[in-house]
């Protein structure tokens, strides 16, 4: 408990210092405004409903393409970490694909999908499937040989090799993966609202910076990083729990 009082001293000292300094040199600065009226700003949001209903639609939005693309990473992952020869064939669809910027795909998205939810859940999906992709085959790949020989010499179907063997051996790798994946899935969908798509917290940012309404926009920025911070947290906090539990039955 000291360790993390002891944390928040310099985020603490940041915030009084551009408190003095938006009430004093900065004053009635377009850009920036005081934490005291950005609190208020956030209060307000919370009375009018905006930030409810903005949060959940990033959220939902990015819960949603992260599975997505989880799910792809997942199959694609271990269809190329078992089969050389599928690994061999896909090394340079993957290598060309993979550095593509998500919100690079924001104008081709746009023309497929329009403004909207399927828009930015398909950048979500894309952004997401690469990390897991490439977690999952590395996992998939320095699994045991001698479980796979006897997977071959059982004669078990691909289901049950992953659901068997393959699966449990790469459940740690997998929650890496996951915890890569929901940071970036917040930050993309928050960066595609702030660039296309006029939905979510993102979108609200931008337009608390349009009405220049510097206070809104830090509210919206804390919060952002709030929810961020508490995803994360979450994440660690599962991962552990997945991790002590397999020790224990492992035990």
């Amino acid at each position: 408990m000291v360790i993390r009082m002891k944390s928040l001293a310099f985020p603490a000292l940041l915030i009084g210092a551009l408190e003095i300094w938006a009430r004093t040199t900065g004053q009635g600065s377009d850009a920036i405004a005081p934490p005291s009226a950005a609190l208020r700003a956030f209060g307000g949001a919370i009375t009018d409903g905006s930030l409810f209903e903005a949060t959940a639609f990033t959220l939902g939005t990015a819960a949603l393409g992260l599975l997505i693309g989880a799910l792809g990473g997942l199959l694609l992952g271990t269809l190329l970490g078992l089969s050389r020869r599928a690994a061999q064939l896909g090394f340079l669809s993957v290598e060309v694909a993979r550095p593509i910027p998500s919100v690079a795909l924001i104008p081709l998205a746009m023309l497929v999908f329009g403004f909207g939810l399927r828009m930015e859940l398909s950048v979500v999906a894309f952004a997401c499937l690469w990390p897991m992709l490439v977690l999952t085959q590395a996992a998939v790949q320095q699994v045991e040989p001698r479980l796979l020989e006897v997977a071959r010499a059982l004669e078990l179907t691909p289901r049950q090799r992953f659901a068997w063997i393959v699966g449990p051996a790469i459940v740690p790798r997998l929650f890496v993966a996951l915890r890569l994946g929901v940071a970036i899935a917040l930050v993309v969908a928050v960066t595609v609202e702030i660039a296309a798509n006029p939905h979510g917290m993102g979108y609200a940012m931008m337009i608390a910076q349009q009405s220049l309404d510097p206070a809104l926009m830090l509210a919206w920025l804390a919060w952002i990083g709030v929810v961020g911070y508490a995803i994360n947290v979450g994440a660690l906090a599962l991962q552990r729990r997945v991790a002590r539990a397999m020790g224990e039955q492992a035990a």
